[in-house]
């Protein structure tokens, strides 16, 4: 087991405990994405050039300002002790992960030829649903490159319908003598 995914069931754990597991993940997703879009607070919390009370003050301030769940401060202050704070995106994704996983969600990435309507959404994603056993939260992106069709990923299964991929296909089965 990874150290994020390590400190991530640790939160969730306690969050099932006390009924706060989804407010801990948000809040520890909202530090995450604050570190990431501000660079420069990025550094003043993790940088050794600044000295570590000030780094450790920095840290407080913001757990406050951002009214953070105690829980989520508390390992917010572990991993600033440990010197593993700048793990925090990862510590987020894993909780993320740990969290589909208990309430069965699965995460599907698209990409489609053209933007997709609301209705080719919709059944695209009872059907991923049902191929899953899961609740599917889609994430659609258009790629002319595929030239038409879409191709799913949902963790490790790839469903594959573009024109590119069967282009590829055809042109293999013609290298190698098949009849089609």
């Amino acid at each position: 087991m990874t150290v994020p995914r390590r400190y991530a069931k640790a939160l969730l754990t306690l969050g099932k405990d006390d009924g706060n597991y989804k407010a801990y993940g948000e809040g520890l997703q909202g530090f995450a994405l604050l570190l990431e879009r501000e660079p420069e607070l990025k550094d003043a919390l993790l940088n050794p050039i600044y000295g570590r009370e000030d780094r450790r003050k920095l840290l407080l301030r913001m757990i406050d300002l951002l009214q953070m769940a105690p829980m989520v401060g508390n390992l917010l202050k572990l991993l600033f002790d440990k010197h593993r704070l700048g793990a925090v995106a990862g510590v987020s994704q894993a909780y993320q992960q740990l969290m589909d996983e208990l309430e069965k969600v699965s995460r599907a990435r698209v990409k489609a030829a053209i933007a997709l309507d609301e209705g080719a959404k919709e059944r695209l994603k009872k059907t991923l649903e049902k191929l899953t056993g899961t609740t599917v939260v889609m994430e659609v992106e258009e790629d002319p490159a595929i030239i038409g069709g879409v191709l799913a990923r949902v963790g490790d299964l790839v469903l594959d319908g573009s024109v590119r991929t069967q282009l590829f296909s055809l042109k293999e089965s013609l290298i190698k003598g098949e009849v089609l």
